[in-house]
């Protein structure tokens, strides 16, 4: 690897068509008044502000961390149906569910996600039988018009041989389904993309400091810029509150008497090296309700999750030594000991599940999306699932224009008028821009290694050409990041430049994988943080 006393010029010159500056955005969002202020840049704050912008509006989405910085980065990393809403007879909510996960899967982003089998082993005493989860997953095929094969009962020979460390002791039968995986944070850098595209305006790490009212009405917030402490202001004639765990704490801020909304329930996950070759996710019955699942993702392993009511302040969410535990006892269920080293683990994350106010058991609970209006008029978002956030983008812009008195803008688009499945920037078959990749490298010198290129054609799509030629104009950033990973140098410029990538964590943890896999290492840190001070 090419260290960075090698390289001190690697990226000072900004690629071409780069966003604009900070300042420059700052200027903008201070100087206009907006239709529509979205604060909080999770996946829901994202999509609303998506179709916000299709409609016509002019709109400002800013968050007080980085975009997808929170729960939204801290998912399972799936779209799908939704498996154990048929156990409470939510036929009709997994039906939906397909839908949305097809939608996008197939046609929005088909170069951010992929399919993936899933095998539900059945053991001797286990909480479901082998007929009854049979019929459970033919039933949950049917539901998605049998799009990805029809649900049916291997042998647990069968299963081993795609999943070798598949615990087979006492093991009767293993059921087999289909559903869809992702990057999410790279899912919803995307979405911002597009949000941009329609004519968003974006800043994140910007945090709200207050309201602000006009006539006893939010009329837009105060902010603070945490890069370098500078103070604006946003004008908007709605503000929408979509900051997903701190809900309760904006609505404060505009009724320091509003009563709570939401509860929350924490999900863990550990991410594990692989002792071997992954054909298949496992997801396997804890008891009635509940899955845990071991999902082969980004050559490693993801173990998750767990569900549990969290009261504490949202910032400070962990995973603990319990969760751990928990997390990896669960496993033992059905994946063998030798995967499950602690010494295999690489990173740990917690997220936290926005629900509906009230009582009962978290893991029962509906993924309801929650929607309020408070005193000053400011609309709250909360909720929802990650499969359904087209979806939910589409219904907060129908409340919007079904707001009583004058609409936002005259000339809004009604929301079914747009395009039901629009896609994503960069949207390509990925196995063409791999090979584009691999084909077309430069003359003389190396091509690219068949795994970056494979990584660049399922992050990027066919904005992974554009990386290309960075790495193509110069040569110290096609190397790779880490020698044990396939990311490379340019995509550290193209996320500078490209991405509002600001801190090392938005690069390492969010824009690449390279926290999660245990690699980013304090020289590589140290590098990447050189690189960002480089921004013109």
């Amino acid at each position: 690897m090419t260290t960075l006393q090698s390289v001190p010029a690697l990226g000072t010159h900004p690629a071409a068509g780069s966003l604009p500056g900070r300042a420059e955005t700052r200027e903008q969002l201070a100087r206009a008044t907006y239709d529509l202020l979205v604060i909080g840049g999770g996946i829901l704050g994202i999509s609303t502000a998506w179709h916000a912008a299709q409609a016509g509006l002019r709109v400002a989405l800013v968050d007080a961390g980085d975009f997808a910085g929170a729960t939204s980065s801290a998912s399972s990393k799936l779209l799908h149906g939704g498996l154990r809403y048929l156990q409470t007879g939510a036929v009709k909510l997994v039906a939906e569910n397909h839908f949305e996960r097809r939608a996008v899967s197939r046609e929005v982003a088909p170069h951010l996600s992929n399919p993936l089998t899933f095998y539900l082993p059945v053991y001797k005493g286990g909480p479901h039988g082998a007929a009854k989860l049979g019929a459970g997953v033919f039933a949950y095929s049917a539901l998605s018009a049998f799009g990805d094969g029809v649900g049916h009962v291997i042998s647990p020979s069968r299963a081993r041989r795609d999943v070798p460390e598949l615990r087979t002791d006492g093991l009767k039968a293993v059921a087999v389904y289909g559903d869809d995986q992702m990057n999410d944070a790279r899912m919803a850098l995307m979405t911002v993309r597009a949000a941009v595209a329609a004519g968003a305006t974006v800043l994140n790490h910007a945090e709200v400091t207050g309201l602000r009212f006009t006539k006893g009405r939010v009329s837009g917030a105060d902010l603070r810029d945490r890069t370098d402490g500078t103070e604006f202001g946003v004008t908007a004639r709605l503000v929408l509150n979509a900051t997903g765990p701190w809900v309760d704490h904006l609505r404060r801020m505009e009724d320091p008497n509003a009563a709570p909304s939401i509860r929350l329930s924490k999900g863990a996950h550990l991410v594990l090296k692989r002792t071997s070759p992954w054909r298949a996710a496992l997801a396997t019955p804890i008891d009635k309700y509940r899955i845990t699942f071991a999902l082969p993702w980004e050559d490693m392993l993801l173990l998750g999750t767990t569900d549990e009511m969290y009261e504490g302040d949202p910032a400070d969410v962990s995973v603990t030594e319990k969760d751990t535990a928990q997390i990896l006892d669960e496993a033992a269920f059905s994946v063998r000991d030798q995967q499950l080293s602690r010494d295999l683990i690489t990173y740990s994350f917690a997220g936290l599940r926005v629900l509906p106010g009230g009582p009962g058991d978290t893991s029962r609970a509906k993924r309801e999306t929650v929607v309020t209006e408070g005193a000053g008029g400011m609309l709250s978002i909360a909720g929802g699932k990650w499969t359904t956030f087209r979806h939910i983008g589409r219904t907060i812009m129908n409340k919007l224009a079904a707001l009583p008195g004058q609409p936002l803008s005259e000339d809004m688009t009604p929301i079914g008028s747009l395009p039901r499945k629009l896609p994503l920037p960069g949207i390509a078959n990925p196995r063409a821009v791999e090979h584009r990749l691999l084909v077309d490298g430069p003359a003389p010198g190396p091509r690219m290694a068949a795994d970056t290129a494979r990584h660049l054609a399922t992050h990027y799509g066919s904005l992974a050409f554009d990386i290309a030629r960075l790495a193509n104009d110069d040569r110290a950033l096609a190397e790779r990041i880490h020698p044990d990973a396939p990311e490379i140098w340019a995509q550290v410029v193209y996320a500078r430049d490209h991405e509002w990538a600001e801190t090392a964590d938005d690069v390492l943890r969010r824009r690449t994988t390279l926290t999660i896999r245990g690699l980013a290492t304090d020289e590589i840190r140290g590098r990447v943080e050189g690189l960002l001070a480089q921004r013109s």
